[in-house]
């Protein structure tokens, strides 16, 4: 008995010291890993960049900075008439952003020992005026015209819109620091209310010149719609079936929008405008598949990101004609998550 005691000791003894020194080496390689990242963001940036600055006046491009070495997953800005210039840079790291030429919304992902995630607004000279937890990774996020509203949008599960089950919290925050969830209001369809559990709400673009309307994606039993949302009335009204991550045009007329040609299990979004006047919907030229929200150049002309080839945590932004026979041209090099600033 005593000589089966021993080698149960024995056992567990070997298993924690093999335990121990796995902890140790996956411990040993996070710091390195996490050292080697920390050097390629103050080796020399891959384009040029000016130090940080105020925001510039408008018109100007705002986005997240992919270019590797310093600056790396910053925000920054170029003006709207040279966007392959000089790019000056921030201090602010953001995964998504969105700004006006006041405020910057900035969604981030705060590494530690516990990750979170949150949303902070910036002023104009990049300084944080009030921040907030979000509850999962950041997705999307737009500030309304008049820079009274924002809304964000994070993956509480999932980390794609391709991965099935994925599941999207999306909030829309107004001036005084409340916020209002998009699931809570009340999702009509086909002039009924729709009362399924399994609702996500995602992408929301304010509409210009209307302070209390809104469009985003809804879904529910593998149904998607573009809703027409009411901060007043508290409603989301399906007004169109597939449209994905809405996007409105600077004149308040069309959608430009991600539509789904792939299917479920293999996701492939098609570049698309649909026209809200009459329902008419084109498909544009891209091929590639696109998994952005798109932004608005001005009422011709399209911008979003791609990944760069090789990945590596870059990409790029490019710009698309509104017209059906217009080809995909690259926009600004090292770049994701424009902003265009009137």
């Amino acid at each position: 008995m005593s000589g089966a005691l021993a080698e149960g000791k024995l056992r567990w003894g070997a298993l924690l010291a093999v335990t121990a020194l796995v902890l140790v080496a996956a411990g040993i390689y996070a710091v390195a890993a996490y050292q080697r990242f920390e050097e390629s963001r103050t080796a020399a940036s891959s384009v040029g960049i000016t130090a940080s600055q105020p925001l510039p006046a408008a018109p100007f491009i705002l986005f997240r900075n992919t270019a590797s070495g310093q600056g790396y997953g910053n925000a920054a800005t170029v003006p709207l008439a040279s966007p392959d210039g000089n790019r000056a840079v921030s201090g602010q790291e953001c995964d998504r952003v969105y700004g006006t030429s006041e405020k910057v919304v900035c969604l981030k992902t705060n590494r530690g020992l516990v990750t979170a995630f949150e949303a902070a607004v910036l002023d104009r000279n990049w300084e944080q005026q009030r921040a907030w937890p979000v509850p999962g990774i950041p997705s999307r996020t737009r500030i309304s015209p008049d820079g009274s509203m924002i809304a964000t949008t994070v993956f509480v599960s999932g980390h794609s819109y391709a991965t099935a089950g994925f599941s999207t919290a999306t909030e829309i925050s107004l001036p005084d620091g409340t916020s209002g969830n998009l699931e809570d209001f009340a999702l009509m369809v086909n002039g009924e209310r729709l009362l399924a559990t399994d609702r996500n709400i995602w992408g929301v673009t304010f509409a210009p010149g209307q302070s209390d309307v809104f469009y985003a994606t809804a879904a529910s039993s593998g149904r998607i719609w573009l809703v027409r949302g009411s901060l007043s009335a508290k409603t989301l009204t399906a007004i169109h079936d597939n449209v994905e991550c809405p996007s409105i045009s600077p004149d308040g007329t069309r959608i430009a929008f991600k539509k789904n040609d792939g299917g479920a299990l293999a996701a492939h979004w098609k570049v698309a405008v649909l026209e809200l006047a009459t329902g008419q919907q084109t498909v544009l030229s891209e091929k590639r598949s696109v998994d952005d929200q798109i932004e608005w150049l001005d009422n011709r002309n399209l911008l979003y990101g791609l990944a760069a080839d090789g990945g590596n945590g870059d990409s790029n932004i490019w710009k698309l004609g509104t017209d059906p026979t217009s080809q995909p041209s690259l926009f600004i090099a090292h770049g994701w998550s424009p902003s265009v600033v009137r």
